[in-house]
């Protein structure tokens, strides 16, 4: 985590050189209007530790807060040292667990009002990330909120579940459920928290335009009853690590591409064994084989939809293995 620490005032600037002492790779920014400087450097930090008065750090800020998953977090201390205040970004932006370790370092008094927090619940959205659980931001307010005025969420799950975190409680019926965890897309009103489980893999004829790519998945998704929100990554051959079309594809949606040789292709075993890779390229196929490697396992039993061919693609989708904990992330060393 990138820290900047901003003071204004003479003792606001002995406080801030002593924490930095402390603080190993924060940068204390030289003296300047306080405007000038959060202007400057709001997309080049992941943290500032403001020692000043809240209301100026709230409205100097206030024209640059963008979204809590884009924000860096801020921290407010006063003069003295006496307090802690995570004012931005506490939860997804690690402001809560900055919060607590600068409070240690002082010897200071950690303010955090984030509800989840203080009603000892999960941070929902935090949880949800390192989860690899998709939700619309609708459905994680809206989450959110149910859990804060409750102080429980009833869980229905479709995937394993091992264990979960406080204040989330597993239900076996999906009407009784306040969320659902769940690849699928049959749920229209419900909340829903989807799992990105699934590999899509994919061979395509050189030249194939990004459009295609798109229409296909579509399809094929549609035609499974499942939610494009599932989808992990891609998976495909080497020989089209120079693909356009896929790349572009991979790109729009953020997807990351597993690319393997025609060697480990060859090993998987219980596929449909295809011609025209198998002369193109010497490979028993692409995106079967690809689909399973990238969902690490070398057996087809991961695959949930064999091959389906286009004019210019093919693609088939493979389960990675999935399991919910109750497990978060220790943001504080980072």
């Amino acid at each position: 985590m990138k820290i900047a620490i901003i003071a204004i005032t003479t003792g606001a600037f002995q406080l801030a050189a002593k924490l930095q002492r402390r603080l190993p790779g924060a940068t204390l920014l030289e003296k300047d209007r306080v405007g000038k400087l959060f202007g400057e450097n709001w997309q080049s930090f992941d943290g500032f530790i403001c020692i000043m008065a809240t209301g100026i750090v709230v409205r100097t800020i206030a024209p640059l807060i963008v979204d809590k998953r884009k924000d860096p977090c801020v921290l407010v201390v006063d003069e003295k040292g006496k307090h802690v205040i995570s004012l931005l970004s506490g939860h997804l932006g690690g402001g809560n667990e900055l919060t607590i370790r600068v409070a240690d370092l002082l010897g200071s008094d950690p303010v955090i009002t984030t509800a989840s927090d203080t009603l000892g619940l999960v941070s929902l959205d935090i949880w949800a990330e390192q989860q690899q659980l998709s939700a619309d931001k609708k459905d994680m307010t809206r989450a959110c909120g149910i859990l804060v005025n409750k102080g429980t969420l009833s869980v229905y799950a479709d995937v394993p579940v091992q264990t979960l975190p406080p204040g989330l409680k597993l239900c076996n019926r999906l009407e009784e459920a306040d969320i659902i965890i769940s690849n699928r897309s049959c749920f229209a009103g419900k909340i829903v928290f989807c799992p990105q489980n699934l590999v899509v893999g994919t061979g395509c004829n050189r030249g194939t335009p990004v459009q295609e790519f798109r229409e296909a998945v579509s399809e094929l998704f549609q035609d499974l009853g499942l939610s494009l929100a599932a989808i992990k990554n891609l998976a495909s051959i080497d020989k089209k690590n120079d693909e356009e079309g896929l790349l572009a594809f991979a790109r729009e949606n953020n997807y990351t591409i597993d690319f393997f040789v025609k060697d480990d292709i060859n090993r998987v075993t219980g596929v449909e064994v295809s011609a025209a890779p198998l002369k193109a390229v010497g490979a028993i196929g692409v995106a079967e084989p690809c689909a399973i490697l990238s969902a690490c396992n070398k057996q087809n039993s991961t695959l949930i939809s064999r091959k389906r061919k286009w004019k210019n693609i093919t693609m088939a989708v493979a389960a990675v293995p999935f399991m919910l904990s109750a497990q978060e992330p220790d943001l504080s060393s980072s």
